[in-house]
């Protein structure tokens, strides 16, 4: 009983880190790329789409960390 109670726990955590690590993550990226194409778009206009495109993609990580949380909360913690 106790141990079904620790890998449930350990589980919720594993959860919790990958979604917000990756959040983390994903801003520190973001602010960087952030600042970038500002003052490359303010230097050409004509980067605003590339610059629009480059500042999302950091973006993608944090629906893969949400995924692996997902997957960690509704796959493997029933299957205990």
């Amino acid at each position: 009983m106790l141990v079904a109670e620790l890998n449930t726990g350990l589980i919720a955590i594993a959860a919790a880190l990958a979604v917000g690590l990756t959040g983390i993550g994903s801003g520190i990226a973001e602010k960087n790329i952030g600042s970038s194409a500002v003052g490359a778009i303010a230097e050409k206009e004509e980067l605003f789409g590339k610059a629009l495109l480059l500042t999302v993609i950091p973006e993608t990580i944090v629906i893969f960390g949400l995924a692996v949380g997902l997957i960690l909360l509704f796959v493997v913690l029933p299957g205990l």
